[in-house]
């Protein structure tokens, strides 16, 4: 516990006087430089959780969180309307897909088909959302629906005709030749992602079997879960659904990429920790400052009979509170920031005329954040617990001092 008395103290020793000015700058600097660590570990944390959050939610918008792909053996129906299946998804579409080839006057283009029947392609997230163009949500027979990269690659709109080469041929007397179909544009979809948009077109499914050679024992099941987060664990349900099919998630689509993101987010967490530990650094340098200016007081205090562990208290919470109120003023100072990181780009950016978030770079249209409570928590901690370890060693010292030499030559 601590006394009335050590309390008493430790405030008197916080209150800088004119003779304690280096002290006080000493100290001024040990704070400023916690906060700022702080403030900044908690900004970068939220930009790279927003900016993960914003990538999960476009590459979930435009894939199926779960792909059953079969191997030999066609899905079966009554698997589907498996009950565990139905709890944990929202949507179950059957799709397919090829590769194919597109040709105009002026270039020609690999893409990739991916075929949905007419009831089925209008469920899709990524056609519901505000920036997909065309009337109707229905993949009409010789309709097509293509991204937004695409039309204006090939200067397409709503309405143009397109020349599209099949991977699949035709045997003739003269050998395999390559299917040619001519597709009309009724609808433009804008995923977010540029190579999405520029790669993928949408056809009706029973068009795309007769133009690429498929069948329904080709047919994939797409799967939609209501918690697309929570991965692993439902990857996990539906392979014991389907253990002769080969089971992948959006998750295995983009593992390298999100490992990448991971090992970038702990380095940076790392690497920003190190402004925190040299700024609590600064409150070794101060505290034994404090010491040495505290001399004369301290062996009066052990002389009228306050104990060493009395005197080790007092120096201690010195160096939690600064380290303390540091933390707690960089928190506030982080969450503000990490709130307005968008307004705060748009006025630089406007009063500057730069560019800090290129959307061509990042595909995103403005800089994300998202503060998580348990990142706060932990450098909270680590800030409070660095702060802890270098206070120790200035209090002991203190509590070392011999009163009787302390006051030899005063």
């Amino acid at each position: 516990m601590i006394s009335t008395l050590e309390k008493e103290i430790t405030f008197r020793f916080l209150r800088a006087r004119k003779k304690d000015g280096f002290l006080n700058v000493i100290s001024i600097f040990s704070f400023i430089g916690i906060s700022l660590g702080v403030a900044v570990l908690i900004i970068v944390m939220s930009v790279m959780n927003g900016f993960r959050t914003e990538l999960i939610n476009k590459i979930v918008g435009f894939n199926s969180h779960i792909t059953v792909k079969p191997y030999e053996q066609q899905i079966d129906i009554k698997d589907i309307k498996n009950r565990k299946l139905e709890l944990i998804s929202n949507n179950l579409i059957l799709s397919n897909s090829s590769e194919g080839i597109i040709i105009s006057d002026q270039n020609s283009k690999g893409i990739i088909l991916r075929g949905y029947l007419e009831e089925d392609f209008s469920k899709l997230e990524l056609i519901n959302n505000p920036n997909f163009i065309g009337e109707n949500k229905k993949l009409r027979k010789n309709f097509i629906s293509i991204g937004r990269e695409l039309s204006f690659n090939f200067d397409l709109q709503i309405g143009d005709n397109i020349s599209i080469m099949s991977s699949s041929g035709i045997e003739t007397i003269i050998g395999n030749l390559p299917k040619q179909k001519t597709f009309m544009v009724s609808s433009i979809f804008d995923s977010g992602l540029a190579d999405f948009d520029n790669n993928i077109i949408f056809l009706n499914l029973k068009t795309l079997e007769e133009f690429s050679n498929l069948n329904e024992k080709d047919h994939n099941l797409e799967i939609y879960l209501k918690d697309p987060k929570q991965i692993e664990n439902q990857k996990k349900i539906v392979q014991d659904i389907f253990p002769n099919h080969y089971v992948f998630t959006w998750a295995d689509m983009n593992k390298s990429l999100f490992s990448a993101l991971k090992v970038e987010r702990n380095v940076m967490f790392i690497i920003l920790s190190l402004i925190i530990i040299v700024a609590a650094f600064n409150i070794i340098s101060g505290l034994t400052i404090l010491v040495k200016n505290k001399t004369k007081d301290i062996a009066i205090l052990k002389s009228i009979g306050v104990l060493n562990n009395s005197i080790i208290k007092i120096f201690f919470l010195v160096g939690v509170i600064i380290g303390t109120s540091a933390t707690l003023f960089g928190i506030l100072l982080g969450v503000t920031f990490s709130i307005y990181v968008e307004n705060i780009r748009e006025f630089i950016s406007t009063t500057f005329n730069l560019t800090l978030f290129p959307e061509e770079i990042y595909f995103l249209s403005k800089m994300p954040s998202e503060i998580n409570i348990s990142s706060i928590f932990l450098i909270a901690i680590c800030s409070i617990f660095i702060t802890i370890l270098v206070s120790i060693f200035p209090a002991m010292k203190a509590a070392k001092l011999d009163p009787i030499k302390s006051l030899k030559y005063e």
